[in-house]
């Protein structure tokens, strides 16, 4: 039986999206990703994940509005989930933890060692 645990990316920038999931995946985790707010949604309601890194500005479905339909319903959310954005915006941190949000990582301002560290300290 497979004891990892599994981290849902939602991200939109490509290059990020593939380099998180290959060190998530280096680290240990089975990783489950999504590239736009409707096709993450989708995973968050459907699949198994103990962990959601979140993006913020996404096509067609902003992250916050994920965050706001997790929050409305309590069976969305089925694990800790960390904002991971470029978005330093002290109204908007504040939010997304009222939300439900565990954790908040400004992408430009964190290495790809503490985006695992962080992840190993919430799952």
């Amino acid at each position: 039986m497979d004891n990892k645990k599994t981290v849902l990316l939602i991200e939109d920038e490509r290059d990020l999206l593939q380099l998180y999931s290959d060190i998530l995946s280096e680290a240990g985790f089975n990783v489950i990703s999504a590239d736009d707010g409707i096709s993450g949604t989708t995973m968050v309601r459907e699949k198994h994940w103990d962990l959601l890194l979140l993006d913020i500005m996404l096509p067609d479905k902003d992250g916050m509005v994920i965050l706001e339909e997790m929050a409305d319903n309590p069976d969305l959310k089925k694990g800790s989930v960390i904002i991971l954005t470029n978005l330093n915006d002290e109204n908007l941190i504040k939010k997304g933890l009222a939300l439900g949000a565990s954790g908040y990582l400004i992408k430009s301002e964190v290495t790809l060692d503490y985006i695992v560290e962080e992840v190993k300290k919430y799952i």
